[in-house]
């Protein structure tokens, strides 16, 4: 490992002040990148080490909830109100990994967690563009069975690996940001990047920029949530598909809905054409599976994948008519 230098932030703009030489990087709980600088993937010439700022779960003056970055994921799905009004978040994050790694691990370092892709870490052996523009994917024509369908590229059909983000791009999540322009808010589901032809660019975070909050909106009405994780093992493994919906019945029609899927795109993806086919539907299978249909068109396959698309299609059809069927 490539030796860095170590420095702890005491507030979020000393953060900022400190993360502004050259090589700095920001640092929770390590879980991921602390791996990946092991890896010769990631390379920092100093550290700012972010966990001791806000670690709050607070109410909003709206009504929804206030999560800081440096919250660890067991704080997070263990949360009274996360649990009785967010649980698809709850759900989500006690698939995503071990209790011994949600005990570590941040609620920002989760968001910007990168690729568990066999190519990307594989820094002697495999071309990666997301590790090397231009070097070319060898993921194209190699093992590609837990690889991206939707929003990928030539470049790039890696997956964003979080099973919280899921659900937090289902719940519309808003992120807080600080760095040297100020603060700022953004949408969850605008903060990760499409790979195009750059698929080393996986944010949209300006140079320095620090990961402050989560802010989860208020949930009005009767609302049903639910996360369901498609894996090759039980235990400890990422998502080939997972879905996390929110739906609210009315008069016997959908009123509110929200789908988002992971294991199947580069970032938290939303089915919103599905969605907006289903808003006054009447809640039945055959509704959902078109509704599925559109989620999946623009789905593209490689040699190891081709079963995502039916795999997806099945899973939302499932949770939905679960969440349906629940709120009979």
């Amino acid at each position: 490992m490539t030796p860095f230098d170590y420095t702890r932030a005491s507030s979020e703009q000393d953060a900022v002040t400190r993360a502004r030489d050259a090589g700095a990087r920001y640092l929770g709980a390590g879980t991921n990148f602390v791996d990946l600088m092991r890896e010769g993937v990631e390379t920092a010439d100093k550290l700012v080490d972010v966990t001791g700022l806000s670690r709050r779960i607070e109410p909003t003056e709206d009504g929804g909830l206030l999560i800081g970055a440096a919250a660890s994921n067991t704080a997070v799905a263990e949360h009274a109100a996360i649990r009785s009004r967010y649980p698809a978040l709850a759900r989500a994050i006690l698939s995503g990994a071990s209790t011994q790694i949600r005990n570590m691990a941040t609620v920002g370092g989760n968001i910007l967690q990168r690729t568990r892709c066999t190519y990307f870490l594989d820094v002697e052996g495999a071309r990666c563009n997301k590790r090397q523009p231009g070097q070319g994917c060898d993921a194209l024509e190699g093992f590609n069975r837990g690889h991206g369908i939707l929003g990928v590229s030539s470049a790039c059909i890696a997956t964003h690996p979080s099973d919280m983000c899921v659900a937090l791009a289902a719940f519309d999540a808003v992120v807080h940001l600080v760095g040297e322009n100020g603060r700022r808010r953004l949408p969850l589901v605008d903060l990760h990047r499409l790979p195009g032809d750059r698929p080393h660019l996986e944010t949209v975070l300006q140079p320095g920029e620090l990961i402050t909050a989560v802010e989860l909106p208020s949930q009005t009405g009767n609302i049903r949530s639910a996360y369901r994780k498609v894996r090759d093992r039980a235990s400890y493994a990422f998502a080939l598909v997972s879905v996390a919906a929110l739906l609210e019945v009315a008069e016997g029609r959908i009123a509110n809905l929200r789908i988002a899927l992971g294991g199947v795109a580069p970032k938290p993806w939303r089915a919103r054409e599905a969605e907006a086919a289903l808003i006054g539907a009447v809640p039945e299978q055959s509704a959902f599976v078109a509704a599925a249909d559109l989620a999946l068109s623009e789905a593209r396959t490689r040699s190891g994948n081709a079963f995502k698309p039916e795999l997806a299609r099945r899973t939302i059809v499932a949770v939905l008519s679960d969440l349906a069927g629940a709120g009979r």
